[in-house]
């Protein structure tokens, strides 16, 4: 008979928890009693789960007495302040939001990538970005086949990594701009920072704030997990990411270089065999991964693959995923039942 656990959700009303919630009952997660937890102004609410009503209560330590696991998605302060709290009482906190994604004491992971450092979890278990867990997804079984020295990738992401409200900002301004009304911004690039720009007809090269180098804080997360996710300092790795009007799905421009010798074929091969990737790619019929038909489905998929003309063993491929599913609620999901799998839950 299979475990029942006890999960609590931090933040189930958000894009992702509620992606997380539809994960858990498409997936048959074990759940012998779940509970939702928010701030003090959502406590008291109603939301539904599964055909039933339940009462979201207000996230404190207390309420995370026997919980077996806590998935968080309720913005970094939350899971600063909380997660600590529900580890100290026995959940194994899985969390999506950056907070803890570079502490060298909290495994970030992609199953299909670095599964085998769950077990050594300290009670609190990071969610890379979600660009970077469609990226690594593909990049690993080549990797593993060929060796890998270089990453240099360019982002087309979705509005829905901002949250649900820069969804409803890029609807509002499509139809103001076709209505011939002014166009307000609010949101893009980033809620925290000084200026903001419409995305409806337009993309912009700015996803949160700059640091001091230049990059973006969201290119500096793309190249930093990429690096501890497949224990590779030394991997050289830059990243320009890039909001464009799509509601949802991330899409990559990824250049690659190789240790070993490989053909187009071989690469083919080994994506073909690799998990949780679709390989996409017949130029003879247009086909290639598109977000549009990646929106709801599981899958990392990867085509338009060519070998460099300059370098035999530099490669540039084309790569997409749903980055409200693998690139968050799934993979979340994805973690706890290898936990599960592996006895160390």
């Amino acid at each position: 008979m299979t475990k029942q656990l006890t999960v609590a959700v931090v933040g189930a009303t958000g894009a992702v928890g509620t992606k997380m919630m539809e994960q858990l009952i498409k997936r048959k997660f074990p759940i012998g009693h779940i509970k939702f937890l928010a701030s003090a102004r959502s406590a008291g609410k109603s939301i539904e789960f599964n055909g039933e009503t339940y009462t979201i209560e207000e996230a404190t330590p207390e309420a995370f007495e026997g919980v077996n696991v806590a998935l968080f998605s309720a913005g970094g302060s939350v899971s600063a302040a909380l997660a600590p709290e529900a580890a100290k009482r026995g959940a194994v906190v899985i969390d999506n939001t950056s907070h803890f994604r570079m502490d060298p004491e909290v495994p970030l992971v992609v199953p299909e990538v670095n599964r085998g450092d769950l077990a050594e979890h300290k009670g609190i278990i990071a969610n890379p970005n979600c660009s970077t867990i469609q990226m690594v997804a593909a990049l690993e079984p080549i990797r593993n086949a060929f060796g890998l020295t270089k990453v240099i990738v360019s982002t087309y992401q979705a509005v829905s990594g901002a949250g649900i409200s820069a969804i409803q900002e890029l609807k509002a301004q499509s139809e103001n701009w076709d209505a011939g009304k002014d166009v307000e911004a609010n949101i893009l690039p980033s809620g925290s920072d000084k200026r903001h720009y419409p995305i409806a007809r337009n993309v912009i090269p700015q996803i949160d704030k700059f640091t001091d180098n230049g990059f973006t804080y969201e290119e500096m997360k793309m190249i930093n997990e990429t690096k501890k996710i497949m224990h590779a300092p030394e991997l050289k790795v830059a990243a320009t990411c890039v909001r464009v009007p799509v509601v949802s799905g991330h899409s990559e421009s990824v250049y690659i270089e190789v240790e070993k010798e490989a053909s187009i074929q071989e690469i083919f091969d080994v994506l073909r065999n690799a998990p949780g990737v679709v390989l996409q790619d017949d130029i003879a019929t247009q086909t290639y991964p598109m977000p549009i038909y990646a929106e709801g489905e599981d899958a990392t998929f990867v085509g338009r693959i060519r070998q460099d003309l300059d370098n035999s063993k530099g490669f540039h491929l084309w790569i997409v995923s749903d980055n409200l599913l693998k690139g968050a609620a799934l993979n979340s999901i994805q973690i706890a039942e290898a936990m599960l799998e592996d006895n160390l839950l």
